[in-house]
Formats: C-alpha cells, structure tokens, sequence
C-alpha cells in the first residue's frame, strides 16, 4: 500500500487587520444608533435595548485580539456592519479561488513541486462561493493541475476531512499528489451587529500537500493516522442557502449567518474531543509524554486549554499548544493548518504531533504526524 505524507503547507493572509479596539467602536456607535431610532419601543418596554461590546468581554471570552479580514471599511461602518466584496464578472478568478491559490503557490513552492505534478485539487472549506462549477475545479484551472478537483464542506473540520480524503486516494493509488486548499472569508457569513459573535472570526487562506512518500520532499511528515467523527446539532448552525428564496419571509435572517449556543458547544464538544484524541492514542500506541505538540482549531483560547489539558493530563504551556488565534481569531477549517504552519519548522526527526480540529456538525478530525528526516 502506498504511504500518505505531509508535503508542504501554504498560508496566504488578508492584508487588513481589524482590532477589537476598532470592533468595539464600530459595534458601540451602531448599537447607539439602533436604540435611538428605537427609542419610542424600548421606552415602552416593547424591545430590549442592544448594550455595548468592550475588549476585555471578547478578550476573556474568547483570547481573540484581531482578525484578518478582505474589506475592513464595510465591516467596521456603522451604516453597513459587513464586508463589501464587489462580484466578479465570470471570466475572471473568483475572490474565494484566488485566495486559495495564493495558499497553494505558497505550499508548491514550499515542497519544491510544480502545480502539473498535482493529480487532483481538494477545496475542503466552511462556506463556499457558489454552487457550481466547483471551486475545487476553478482552482485546479487556475494553477494548471491535471486530474479531478471536487468541493467538501465539514465546517471547521473541513481541512482534516480533506487530509484523510487525500490520504486515501494516496493509499488507494488513485493519486500521488493533492492538493487540499482552506479558502475562509469568514466575515461573509458573521453577524456583526450581533454582540455574543461579532468579534469570533476572520479571513484566511491555507493549503495541504498531501503525497506519496516516495515523491515526498526532504522534512517532510509522516501521517501516522487520521480519524473523523460527526455527531449531529444545531448548536451551531447557519441556514443560509438556495431554498432561501422559496421562503422569501425569512430571506436576511439571523438564521442566514452564523448562529450558535456557544456554552452548550462548549460543555459538548470539549469532552467529544479530548475522548476522539485520547482513543486515537491509544490506538496508535502514543503516550501523552511523546507528544511534542498539538496544533487544534483555533476558536477558543478557554476551550484549546480545556483539551489539551485533558490529553496531557496537565496544563499546556503555550509551545506544546500555540495559539495564532489572538492575532487570526476564528478561520474555521484553516484554524490548526495556521497553527501547523507558523509552529512547526523547530521539530525535529522523530518528533510527533498533532493536528485536530472540530466545530459545527458536530464535527471533529485529528491527524498525527512525525517530523521525517
């Protein structure tokens, strides 16, 4: 059977960072906007009034600090309170497309490979930016890579999903090389003007070579096994779709953009992880001290600690499980690949980590490596 490893990463990033100083601002004079054109009703105890958001709320609730974002101005405008990405005419690269090529320039170059060497392309994201043609495939057009290309979307999971994915189709020999790419415009589907969410996520781009090991480059990563699990609810959740305009009465919602009971996916998914993580372990006979590092889903600083803690049997110090999600905050499937990316040039041959990510579904993937020499 053939072996899958890990070639190389790529990682593209907005240009724009948006603060929680600036978040706070602009939620905070919307908000006072909205009340005064309301006052009337909330006089009359009709309406709740909508209170302020401030940096140490989202800073102790979620370890966020900025994000990365595609438009800044859009987002942080009182009148508008989200991004504005002006639509492309159709003989031009999509927005969503283009990002992910950017990441995957980046991971080719990494690995030394051209992009005709890929046999197929992997868009594993949360949201994508159509329905068809595929992404995937208007990636694959763009770099110039043969084979298949085809979409998946296991929300945050996604980019786990798709390293198993790819990693099958290395061992069934169906391909020696893929390219999974994690395109994320998260600040497409986030609610600004609600206040438990406005602050949770950013925008993105990273990318997954997935290959044989005879092809694979030097320092590369052995896979040493992957494992997914799905468990059905609605605690996060978004509804947008094509249905929407069947039912136009509910078109612009909240229901269309992110929603979720966030201490229920707390109390539910933290144990669901650690246990998947734990069984996983003991599968592939790794105790917790052989760990180096683990590289999980970047959403929630209290919640990665949580976790990690519970596999380690202790706490984590901040090199056994970095955090990029002060300075990213929430980029769904690209979470942990950020994490992988900026933290694991200082392994050395033998070492052993692990990729994790988990979110809405419930879904959750783990992928241990081992630095090659």
């Amino acid at each position: 059977m053939n072996t899958p490893v890990i070639s190389a990463t790529g990682l593209w990033t907005p240009p724009n960072s948006i603060s929680n100083e600036e978040l706070v601002h602009s939620y905070n004079v919307w908000a006072d906007n909205w009340n005064r054109e309301r006052a009337a009703d909330i006089s009359a105890g009709l309406i709740e009034p909508k209170t302020h958001s401030s940096v140490e709320f989202i800073q102790k609730a979620s370890g966020i600090k900025s994000r990365f974002v595609i438009d800044k101005a859009g987002i942080l405008d009182p009148d508008i309170m989200a991004p504005r990405i002006a639509e492309r005419p159709n003989d031009r690269i999509s927005v969503l497309a283009e990002i992910a090529v950017n990441a995957a320039r980046d991971a080719l170059e990494r690995s030394g490979r051209k992009a005709e060497d890929v046999d197929a392309v992997i868009c594993a994201a949360s949201n994508m930016q159509r329905a068809y043609p595929a992404m995937a495939v208007e990636v694959q057009d763009a770099l110039g890579c043969g084979g298949f290309a085809f979409d998946m979307n296991v929300a945050c999971s996604s980019a786990t999903f798709g390293i198993q994915t790819a990693a099958d189709f290395i061992r069934s020999g169906s391909a020696k090389s893929v390219l999974v790419v994690n395109p994320e415009i998260c600040s497409g589907h986030l609610n600004f003007t609600d206040r438990d969410s406005h602050f949770i996520f950013g925008d993105v781009a990273t990318a997954i070579l997935v290959e044989e090991e005879s092809i694979a480059p030097v320092g590369h990563w052995k896979i040493l096994g992957t494992k997914l699990k799905t468990q059905f609810s609605n605690n996060i959740r978004n509804n947008f779709g094509f249905l929407n305009r069947a039912a136009p009465e509910g078109i612009d919602a909240p229901d269309k953009l992110f929603v979720q009971e966030g201490r229920k996916v707390f109390k539910e998914v933290v144990p669901m992880v650690a246990n998947m993580i734990a069984s996983q372990m003991e599968e592939l006979d790794i105790k917790p001290e052989s760990l180096r590092r683990m590289w999980l889903h970047q959403a929630n600083a209290n919640m990665n600690r949580l976790i990690s803690s519970k596999v380690l049997g202790r706490e984590a110090t901040e090199d056994e499980s970095p955090t990029v999600l002060d300075t990213y905050a929430n980029t769904s499937s690209a979470g942990s690949i950020i994490a992988f990316h900026k933290n694991s040039g200082d392994f050395k041959h033998g070492q052993r980590g692990l990729i994790c990510s988990f979110g809405a579904g419930y879904s959750a993937g783990t992928v241990f490596v081992e630095k090659a020499a």
